[in-house]
């Protein structure tokens, strides 16, 4: 039923466009002086439609359309390191803002003096996976540190980690309940109102994997521990297609172990400034655009590269 209404949904939009472009070229054909200004800007919001569906259709990956569950690790290198997490943090944030995705936050871990530890991020939206797994990766960020006295160059990491966002159906993923293992405590770093000081945050361990999941952002127990296992399906989900990719290409010999340091992406603010991604060389001299949540150029290239597995 959910492939079902998703294609039905693809068919109405498309529908809908095919509609428009005919009522535009009938007004046209009018040629009337009166109706070019209405014409103009119509045109270039078709124009603007028909370029985010050529890079919609770059996105057929088995869980392109699903949402995502964005996670932010600050790196080595102390107060600068998860003062630059927070940044990203904000960086994607406003992505998300401005492209129409809502955002929230499952689990926070502030920062000794600044920014973040850790963020765990709830994204929705149509493809909110498809355009967010460009960004999986360690993330490099060198400028003059605010933080040192002698307001010396540093070299920040910060690791970001998209999942999709899958119900157990979809995922095809069996978790056995003797395999869970559940801790609640009380909520505690930034929140707002949304975070309470009751034992409603969850913690769930995969006793088989040893992997950890918390939730800490709604009012209820019950509906922690319903996103803390959404979260524990996409990180097994992971697990499982990292397992076959390795195993393919330990075949074909061109197995190559992911390493903390090998950045994705390296952002340059000193001494001059520039982002660019070291997976295809796309670059960008406007580093304020690009942490104000300007990921356009760096995504589609992304998508039409080799490195787009699907």
């Amino acid at each position: 039923m959910k492939s079902v209404s998703t294609l039905r949904d693809d068919v109405e939009s498309w529908g809908k466009l095919k509609q428009h472009i005919h009522d535009l070229t009938e007004l046209a054909r009018l040629d009337d002086e009166t109706l070019r200004g209405d014409l103009e800007k119509e045109i270039a919001d078709l124009e603007i439609d028909l370029e985010k569906r050529a890079f919609a259709a770059m996105l057929s990956g088995a869980y392109d359309r699903d949402d995502a569950i964005l996670a932010i690790h600050a790196g080595a290198g102390g107060t600068d390191s998860q003062d630059w997490a927070g940044m990203i943090e904000r960086m994607y944030l406003r992505w998300a803002e401005d492209n129409g995705f809502k955002t929230d936050i499952l689990d926070f871990t502030p920062g000794e003096e600044a920014g973040i530890k850790s963020v765990t991020i709830a994204v929705s939206g149509a493809y909110a996976f498809g355009y967010l797994r460009s960004e999986k990766g360690v993330h490099r960020l060198v400028r003059l540190s605010p933080f040192d006295a002698a307001h010396r160059r540093h070299t920040s990491f910060a690791l970001v980690e998209v999942l999709p966002q899958v119900s157990m159906e979809d995922a095809d993923i069996d978790i056995a309940p003797g395999d869970i293992k559940m801790d609640v405590f009380r909520s505690s770093g930034a929140g707002g109102q949304n975070v309470q000081k009751n034992a409603t945050a969850v913690r769930l361990t995969h006793i088989p994997t040893g992997i950890v999941v918390t939730c800490q952002n709604e009012r209820s127990q019950s509906q922690n521990r319903e996103f803390a296992m959404s979260i524990l399906r996409a990180r097994l989900l992971e697990l499982r297609t990292a397992e076959k990719d390795e195993e393919r290409a330990i075949l074909r010999g061109e197995y190559t172990k992911a390493e903390w340091g090998s950045q994705i992406r390296s952002y340059v603010l000193h001494p001059y400034q520039m982002v660019k991604d070291h997976r295809t060389e796309h670059e960008t001299g406007n580093t304020q655009a690009v942490l104000d949540g300007d990921l356009r150029g760096f995504m589609e290239s992304f998508l039409k590269s080799p490195f787009n597995k699907g």
